[in-house]
């Protein structure tokens, strides 16, 4: 039994920029039981400061990856690049995040495949999961993913999930992990709600993606990984389930596909 709940995605040095501190970040999880955070890496040049926070709590872990909209000629990296970092820091658990979006940029769309390619390659190979980031690009996100996955296997998870269900079916069906964050809990989000209550609980994780997408009832706040326990309580009512069930579920499935790290003992 897993009954602490894992914050699979979020920004903690953002979070840092608008104000919170680290211990005051920590201390708030602790009054919500979330016990493990991964921190993620959106540009290779802010790495240092990436992991960085690994160094300062050993329930802190991180990724390392290039973010869609920050993709450039000076950032980009080949496949074995990043699987340098990886075999290097040992608490680096994911690569990414990395992925396309249409919505923010569409003059570097060929980078933008390009880098996800590479990050794709990167995770086949030290078999550390892709986590991936896809806003109003399902089409184009679900042939590179089916393409990719015929010729070499990697684990996924879609982050932030906030697509269409064809693009969930796409990626249920190839073994990637669903995350959902806090627009699950919006009153104008009833699509994706309906969505996740199809989405079996052995594929589901959660996480806030903060400093972004406070969930109710602290919408409008800076977000922060102890509203996970939010997240967990929306998709527990979706569901008709515990919230004890959910919790276990979401947080036996992040140490089953982010496997460098070891559960907390009770």
């Amino acid at each position: 039994m897993h009954n602490y709940i894992v914050d699979t995605h979020c920004h903690l040095d953002l979070i840092e920029d608008k104000g919170l501190n680290l211990e005051e970040i920590l201390e708030n999880c602790h009054k919500n039981n979330v016990q493990i955070l991964q921190n993620i890496c959106t540009k290779f040049s802010n790495f240092d400061k990436i992991l960085s926070y690994t160094t300062r709590h050993k329930n802190i872990y991180c990724s390392i990856g290039l973010h869609p909209c920050y993709v450039s000629p000076n950032e980009f990296k080949k496949a074995n690049e990043i699987q340098n970092y990886c075999q290097k820091f040992p608490k680096i658990i994911g690569i990414g995040e990395t992925g396309l979006d249409y919505f923010h940029d569409t003059s570097q769309i060929s980078l933008q495949k390009q880098s996800f390619v590479e990050h794709i390659h990167a995770s086949a190979q030290s078999k550390l999961p892709l986590i991936i980031h896809s806003r109003n690009a399902d089409k184009d996100m679900a042939e590179i993913l089916s393409y990719e996955q015929k010729n070499q296997q990697f684990p996924a998870l879609l982050h932030c999930f906030s697509s269409s269900k064809e693009l969930c079916w796409r990626a249920l069906d190839l073994g990637i992990f669903i995350s959902i964050a806090g627009i699950v809990t919006f009153r104008n989000a009833q699509e994706l709600q309906e969505i996740i209550k199809s989405i079996p609980l052995e594929y589901l994780l959660i996480e806030t993606d903060s400093p972004y997408l406070a969930p109710m009832p602290n919408r409008g706040s800076i977000n922060q990984p102890s509203n996970t326990l939010f997240v967990a309580q929306k998709i527990a009512e979706l569901k008709q389930i515990s919230l004890e069930k959910l919790i276990n579920h979401t947080s036996e499935n992040f140490h089953r596909i982010f496997n460098r790290v070891a559960p907390i003992e009770n």
